[in-house]
């Protein structure tokens, strides 16, 4: 796996975040804290929001106990990473969802 997550996964996630952070999302630096570069914007419930786009467009579940999701959904770069984490564990545990 990458470092900032595969291409196709940050293009997704970026996709998957546009319906709450606008268009904006697209050109964003893929490393750049979102709480920084959207303000107010990037609140607990857009933030929530945002997990429940990502569990939906890749079909995986955030485990808010066992995930540090503060940590995860910090960035773009951070959300892909953690997305092909997920994929690879899935594989990995022949578990299809």
């Amino acid at each position: 796996m990458s470092e900032s997550g595969t291409p196709e996964t940050v293009t997704r996630v970026r996709e998957a975040l546009s319906p709450y952070l606008g268009d904006e999302v697209a050109t964003v630096d893929a490393g750049r804290d979102l709480a920084e570069a959207f303000g107010e914007r990037y609140d607990s419930l857009t933030a929530m929001e945002c997990v429940t786009a990502v569990e939906a467009a890749f079909g995986i579940e955030v485990d808010f106990v066992a995930h540090d999701v503060r940590h995860w959904f910090a960035s773009v770069e951070r959300i892909a990473r953690f997305v092909d984490g997920e994929l690879e564990d899935r594989v990995r545990l022949g578990s299809h969802g």
